[in-house]
């Protein structure tokens, strides 16, 4: 099975629980052995793997699954109190992104579809594909964002967190293998 084909059906078919641990197994069959982690990491709701939040201004980000804990097979993150706004219409070279709502309502562009998406959904955003998301309901939303294969991604959001008046600049995304389309539809 081809990895997109692989990750399409994965999105539409694997529950939200244990997904994390299915995408580990997957992105680690996909990429050279490593050593094994010295100790499981157990992360409790709210809780960053590194002990600290990040935030671009329009959610605060939890590092879930960091890069280094699968060879680079897989980046995990979950953004909390995500708010209206969201990033610029983009798109990546090498990584499909995956998104699913754990609360709240969340509207995506991914190509020329437009979504609104509610608890328990989610949608890929394949390599390639321009896409953005924001928060439209009445509350603050959650998201889950898997990247797959990793790449440079957990490394743009910790620069992007300090350089947060360039972080959607084209210059500044083309460092982490994303290009800037234009601005966010919403």
């Amino acid at each position: 099975m081809q990895r997109r084909s692989f990750l399409k059906a994965v999105a539409a078919a694997a529950p939200a629980a244990g997904l994390q641990t299915f995408l580990v197994t997957q992105a680690r069959s996909q990429t050279p052995a490593s050593p094994p982690p010295s100790s499981l990491h157990v992360l409790g709701a709210g809780e960053d793997r590194f002990g600290h939040p990040h935030s671009l201004g329009f959610s605060s980000i939890l590092f879930k699954v960091p890069t280094s804990e699968t060879a680079g097979g897989l980046f995990v993150m979950e953004h909390t109190h995500l708010l209206q706004g969201g990033p610029p219409l983009h798109l990546h070279l090498n990584q499909e992104e995956w998104f699913y709502v754990m609360e709240g309502e969340v509207a995506f562009q991914v190509g020329e579809q437009r979504l609104q998406l509610h608890a328990g959904e989610s949608v890929l955003a394949p390599r390639r594909v321009p896409h953005t998301f924001s928060s439209v309901g009445a509350t603050p939303s959650r998201l889950l964002i898997a990247f797959c294969p990793a790449g440079k991604m957990e490394q743009y959001f910790r620069d992007a967190e300090n350089a947060k008046e360039s972080a959607g600049d084209a210059e500044f995304m083309r460092r982490y293998e994303m290009e800037l389309v234009g601005p966010s539809s919403f």
